[in-house]
């Protein structure tokens, strides 16, 4: 129980961190398409998605499992001053070269995104890229050694940066230009346009979180171990595989709407921008997922030599899930507010977002149960369980695109974690035996399911906004009231909700 409240405990930091982080950049949302709700405005975010999708991709690339091979090599005695030394000077060499290429580069790849006239922006990405690549192993001593506060601190701060600056660029200077007529700055703000200026804000997002982590890598000085170094690239070299066909089924399907969907260049920009705009919908899910994963990821490491680290494991499962059917049941069941996050002219999207969420609780299970290939070694079996996940996503999005558009992206996406998950569970408990308690976890899953599909019904029957959000207030709060009792005795030993558990 002592581990499970440390592991909360961080958690709780990383979801503050990641949660406020994103909840302040959900704010974008709503802004961005308010603002751009002309076509030439989601034209401008779809270019800004696709962008994006390609640095999500890339970082794979450029981090190539560097991140995970720390926490596998800082749990079994290697000596801390030579890890951080060595990957950190693996990630500068290796992000230098690939930079040059891909700057070296830029017009073609601009040409090819249909943004020729700013190969300017192609280097932007890099840039994006590669300081985002140089914060990774700094951010991973800070979780390895068990620093949430600064972590949280450092995430949070670089996204207000974001955020004011896309605020300056792209809703208040347009309102007052008349006070810079004339000036560098007003010619220079009209050669780019808003894709430019949401890539700016993110550049200085990137160097402003690089340089608030000084401390953890001011002390660096070149030091290259050859020898642990094959050892860590032995073991990170499925993660490139596993990190690509994870970019595959989260973000390539932004790719292949665009250039699958039968209809002309800037309608298929518009889809890209409505399936982008809603996708953010199910952000509530991902914090929990993302903040789990920054606090989980060392802690199963650090317990892995545990005799009663499967128990453990199990328990932590029966807790997330029961946090994932939460997450997906309040944006589910309260859609009728969550839409408004989103302009009207992107509403028309709404539908994939239970879908969405659906394929986001099979990713959190699927994270829980990776565990059993990172800490045996057999990072080969992720590989092939990703690969499955990835050619899943690409042949039903192929397929069904052109003619079901965003809707086949959704289908794909949940098809694909929801098989990862399967199959990732199945295998692990072959190499791995963790005492799962199956028959809670899919009564969990099931009541989730059946709960959403009540409020459906009740949003077929009548139109009236107040009934919807009745119904769903009580749905969820049968929902608790099922954890409340079916959980009693654990709750009771947590700290701060024991007290009120009868």
């Amino acid at each position: 129980m002592a581990s499970l409240k440390k592991l909360a405990g961080q958690t709780v930091w990383y979801g503050f961190s990641n949660i406020a982080a994103k909840l302040l950049y959900q704010l974008m949302t709503p802004i961005i398409t308010y603002i751009l709700s002309k076509p030439a405005g989601m034209v401008d975010y779809g270019n800004f998605s696709i962008l994006m999708t390609g640095i999500s991709f890339l970082n794979v690339v450029f981090t190539y499992g560097m991140e995970t091979a720390y926490f596998r090599f800082s749990s079994n005695g290697t000596d801390q001053k030579d890890l951080f030394q060595t990957t950190f000077s693996s990630l500068i060499i290796s992000s230098t070269v690939l930079s040059a290429i891909l700057i070296l580069l830029r017009q073609p790849i601009a040409n090819y995104e249909k943004i020729g006239n700013h190969p300017e922006y192609i280097t932007w990405c890099v840039l994006i890229l590669a300081i985002d690549t140089l914060a990774a192993i700094p951010f991973a001593r800070l979780r390895q050694e068990e620093r949430p506060r600064k972590y949280a601190f450092t995430r949070v701060a670089g996204i207000i940066v974001n955020i004011l600056l896309t605020l300056f660029f792209i809703a208040y200077y347009p309102t007052h230009t008349a006070s810079w007529q004339g000036t560098a700055f007003a010619r220079w703000y009209a050669g780019n346009d808003n894709v430019g200026f949401m890539l700016l804000a993110n550049l200085a997002a990137s160097a402003t979180t690089f340089l608030l982590l000084y401390r953890e890598w001011l002390g660096y000085r070149f030091r290259f171990n050859a020898q642990l170094w094959k050892k860590i690239i032995s073991y990170s070299a499925p993660m490139i595989v596993i990190g690509l066909g994870g970019m595959v089924n989260e973000t390539f399907d932004r790719v292949m709407l665009e250039k699958l969907l039968p209809v002309s260049e800037s309608a298929a920009k518009i889809a890209v921008a409505i399936y982008s705009a809603n996708y953010k919908i199910a952000i509530f899910i991902t914090l929990f997922i993302t903040a789990f994963r920054m606090s989980a990821e060392p802690f199963f490491f650090n317990q892995s030599g545990d005799k009663n680290a499967p128990k453990t494991y199990a328990k932590v499962m029966k807790w997330f899930v029961i946090v994932l059917c939460f997450a997906f049941l309040f944006t589910a069941l309260f859609i009728d507010l969550w839409k408004y996050f989103v302009g009207p002219a992107y509403r028309n999207g709404l539908g994939v977002v239970p879908i969405l969420l659906a394929a986001n609780v099979c990713l959190g299970i699927y994270y829980n149960l990776s565990v059993w290939y990172k800490i045996t070694g057999k990072m080969n079996y992720g590989m092939l369980i990703t690969l499955m996940g990835a050619a899943l996503t690409l042949l039903i999005n192929f397929i069904f695109i052109p003619r079901f558009g965003m809707y086949a992206c959704a289908w794909a996406t949940l098809s694909a974690y929801g098989s990862m998950m399967v199959v990732s569970y199945i295998m692990g408990q072959k190499h791995f035996p963790v005492p799962y308690n199956l028959k809670k976890l899919v009564a969990y899953l099931i009541v989730m399911l059946l709960l959403f599909f009540t409020q459906q019904l009740v949003t077929h029957l009548t139109a009236n906004i107040i009934v919807h959000l009745l119904a769903a207030a009580v749905l969820m709060f049968l929902f608790l009231r099922l954890v409340y009792e079916a959980e009693r005795k654990e709750l009771k030993g947590m700290p701060v909700i024991g007290k009120w558990v009868k």
